[in-house]
């Protein structure tokens, strides 16, 4: 099916919501086209798409829906889906997000190296900075410290609600 013909099954609001997550995801450094596969796969149906079929569906060229959908495969946020062709069809996974934010707070544990290793280049005659650095230290200590907690938490509650 043509981007076209699909583009006349989809209420004007999906496709409203596909640009809008967009949006979402460059502002959480990932790419426009990035957020709206993503988004697109959440909402399609059938629930898988080729790359040409997505491609043709976003607007996007073959080889930047190929790059996105290895970036959002690697991230957790889809896979790919077998099939008897070669053709590599992707739909997007579960339990996603829980791994962006697990690899996000990978990069906040790793801060903590950094930001000590910059108290300890700043002298304690230099107050202002080193106060800085202490606060940034501290709000991602405490992050760290209740993200275990919030995962559990998270996991309770998808047990309760599904």
């Amino acid at each position: 099916m043509t981007f076209i013909a699909e583009l006349a099954r989809v209420n004007p609001s999906e496709i409203e919501f596909v640009d809008r997550m967009g949006l979402i995801m460059e502002r959480l450094g990932g790419t426009r086209t990035m957020g709206r596969m993503h988004a697109w796969l959440m909402i399609c149906d059938p629930p898988d798409r080729s790359l040409t079929e997505l491609a043709a569906e976003l607007g996007v060229s073959k080889t930047a829906v190929s790059t996105v959908a290895r970036q959002l495969e690697l991230s957790g946020m889809v896979e790919r889906v077998p099939t008897s062709t070669r053709e590599h069809r992707y739909r997007m996974i579960s339990g996603g997000w829980d791994q962006v934010m697990r690899v996000q707070l990978a990069v906040v544990r790793q801060s903590l190296d950094t930001l000590d290793f910059g108290l300890s280049v700043i002298g304690d005659d230099r107050s202002g900075q080193r106060d800085r650095l202490e606060d940034t230290r501290e709000f991602f200590a405490f992050i760290l410290q209740d993200s275990d907690g919030m995962f559990e938490r998270w996991k309770e509650y998808r047990e309760k609600t599904s």
